[in-house]
């Protein structure tokens, strides 16, 4: 231990003024650590507020062209994409799934037509498609079905990479789908596009906000504890990582975001692979529930939790709160 003595040793002198703070900052944040989370609806012209998530909204294919503009002005390098699939075209296999002129793809290849240098990400999971909410194929017992589930997984991913995709995204949880997905992509040719596994998932209470966002809310039957990760674990999360980096994944998540800041240090320092976390729908819900009762200012909240993220080792950050958090951080 350096034995000091006060006052020779005074910590505050690189506190005494902004220019100093800002010099000696171990960490900032930049428009390019974020990564905006899209709804997509059926129909035209739709932009569709969505309750929980005040100040978020649901666009139309035609919508998407803007969204994408205003993510490349203000210096956010990626989208991600999530469907509101209309009911009717939920069944129990996810058909639609792998329907090459689904709703996801038509919008990737919107967004690749009108900005091509803003990347695309695409979440590769059944629920947006199933008829139960469930991320997989179930059985007559309820249970998802593993390599059942993983053999759709691959179909999907292709068709998402076939309209345009750079990005495809595992965030079902099912054990070996990672390997899977990568053997199919480089088999049909897709060998630039990029994995980002949702590598420790969490079956969360944080989620709400995003079911309603993308219709889901109401539709599951039981819960998703039999294959997301119970929050009382942290080492199995180094588990799953490790086996999703020797399966081909290029990067990986961790979500949710803020309650599980431990595990995106302790995995950002185990790997030293590009690590990523997602501040999910209702982290977003409670800073705006925060803002809005006057228990805090906004713009200093959504700062300070997306810089805690990159204090904890993460690469990146998938937010809905990433165009006015590119705002600030471009003045």
């Amino acid at each position: 231990m350096v034995k000091t003595s006060f006052p020779a040793t005074r910590m505050r002198r690189c506190r005494s003024s902004a220019w100093m703070r800002n010099m000696v900052a171990e960490h900032r944040l930049h428009p390019s650590d974020l990564i905006w989370p899209l709804f997509i609806a059926e129909g035209q012209g739709e932009e569709q507020p969505i309750a929980t998530l005040p100040g978020v909204s649901r666009f139309s294919v035609d919508r998407l062209a803007e969204q994408a503009r205003q993510a490349r002005d203000l210096g956010i390098p990626c989208i991600a994409l999530f469907p509101n699939t209309p009911p009717n075209l939920r069944s129990e296999r996810a058909e639609e799934a792998l329907n090459p002129d689904n709703l996801i793809c038509r919008a990737i290849k919107t967004i690749k037509d009108s900005v091509p240098d803003v990347g695309v990400l695409t979440d590769v999971a059944l629920d947006p498609y199933t008829a139960d909410g469930h991320d997989g194929i179930t059985d007559a017992q309820g249970r998802v079905l593993n390599d059942e589930t993983k053999t759709i997984l691959v179909e999907q991913a292709l068709v998402q990479a076939g309209a345009g995709a750079d990005i495809v995204a595992p965030s079902d949880m099912m054990d070996g789908r990672v390997a899977a997905i990568r053997d199919g992509l480089e088999r049909e040719g897709h060998c630039d596009v990029a994995i980002m596994a949702y590598a420790a998932k969490y079956a969360s209470a944080f989620y709400g906000p995003f079911r309603d966002a993308v219709g889901s809310r109401g539709l599951l039957k039981g819960d998703k504890r039999g294959y997301q990760m119970d929050p009382a674990n942290g080492s199995e999360a180094l588990r799953e990582v490790a086996l999703d980096i020797a399966e081909g994944a290029d990067m990986v998540m961790v979500k949710p975001g803020l309650p599980y800041l431990d595990i995106v240090a302790r995995v950002a320092a185990e790997y030293r692979v590009p690590t990523f976390a997602y501040q999910v729908s209702g982290e977003y819900a409670m800073i705006e529930a925060a803002a809005a009762a006057g228990a805090g200012e906004r713009d200093a909240l959504v700062l300070e939790t997306l810089l805690s993220f990159k204090r904890a080792g993460a690469r990146g950050v998938l937010t809905y709160h990433a165009p006015l958090a590119a705002r600030l951080i471009n003045g």
